[in-house]
């Protein structure tokens, strides 16, 4: 259970806001595996939630099975505009305000956002503490453990969020010039753990049962932050959930019951942005869903020369239709 100011969430495993993941149709179906668990949204420009550009808001558009559970994270450099969009974010049904700080691509660094805030202590301060005082609801902060090797002030950018109202706070085991490679330092977090009185979450590389577990033993934490590993198994969040309850490993999704979901999903895609940009995210999460399968390099060679979601939607039918063809044959 997480206590994260007036919110009470019953699990320690949230799922990471992902840009071009953590939409609306990906979230829907973490839910149905994991009602209890917090999921956030794809990582939002501020300014561009206050231009209000369509595209922008449909990222933080809440489905019917996260009303209660679902954060919004926002990434900017003035304090001002994000205590703006912060307000949008609220009004529109957000029930927690996640603040990026440790976003590590170029563009958004470039941008003077995620990470790059990062290097100016004093701006964090300003932005946590006009979002927290513009909003009634929880704000959290998400971050890494620094710029690089040299320069590992996450403990700093902790307390000082803390300090500024924030009632949580998600430490990614790497720093920002590490990107994503390497393996996640969950031992780093821990001081942040004996820092600070909010709830530290840990982030990075946990995929599995064993990583769940051997982040929270060598981090001290609150509670586990899943991303990349619930690529094309949006199971895996109420596996973890359900284990650190129990400590009963629940098996994968597997033949009709993985059809059937992989079904659903692309038709949630394809109601959700319609034929044409539907069929990039099709691609995408057919690529994750069809990984260690038979004959999938072919399929995804298939898929990826079509633009249509209709198309790509008939060579997913033939291709699950045939694996689970194999699969009865080989019971």
């Amino acid at each position: 259970m997480l206590k994260i100011g007036n919110l009470t969430i019953n699990s320690k495993v949230i799922l990471a806001p992902m840009s071009g993941v953590t939409d609306g149709p990906f979230r829907f179906f973490v839910k149905k595996f994991c009602q209890s668990c917090l999921t956030f949204s794809e990582m939002i420009a501020s300014d561009a939630a206050i231009r209000d550009i369509q595209h922008t808001m449909k990222r933080c558009s809440i489905n019917e099975s996260e009303i209660d559970t679902m954060g919004v994270q926002l990434a900017g450099y003035d304090p001002q505009i994000m205590a703006e969009a912060a307000k949008i974010a609220e009004a529109r049904g957000a029930k927690i305000i996640d603040i990026n700080f440790g976003c590590p691509v170029k563009k958004i660094v470039n941008n003077y956002s995620g990470s790059a805030l990062m290097k100016d202590e004093d701006r964090v301060k300003k932005i946590i503490n006009a979002v927290a005082n513009a909003v009634n609801i929880p704000v959290t902060i998400k971050t890494r453990m620094g710029w690089d090797c040299s320069n590992l002030n996450a403990i700093n950018i902790a307390r000082i969020a803390e300090n500024e109202g924030a009632q949580m706070v998600t430490i990614h085991g790497r720093t920002r010039s590490q990107m994503f490679n390497g393996q996640a330092n969950w031992s780093f977090v821990e001081s942040i753990k004996n820092g600070v009185k909010i709830p530290v979450i840990v982030n990075g590389d946990i995929k599995t049962f064993d990583d769940a577990i051997n982040a929270l033993e060598l981090s001290k934490a609150d509670g586990v932050m899943v991303g990349r590993g619930t690529y094309g198994k949006p199971w895996l969040i109420g596996q973890i959930d359900h284990f650190l309850k129990t400590g009963e490993k629940l098996p994968d999704i597997h033949g009709d019951a993985k059809k059937q979901l992989i079904f659903d999903h692309c038709e949630r895609i394809i109601e959700y942005y319609g034929d044409t940009i539907g069929s990039g995210f099709l691609k995408k999460h057919l690529t994750w869903y069809s990984r260690g399968d038979e004959n999938a390099a072919s399929f995804r060679g298939r898929i990826n020369m079509l633009d249509s979601a209709s198309e790509i939607m008939q060579i997913m039918n033939e291709f699950v239709n045939s694996k689970s063809q194999i699969e009865e044959a080989i019971a």
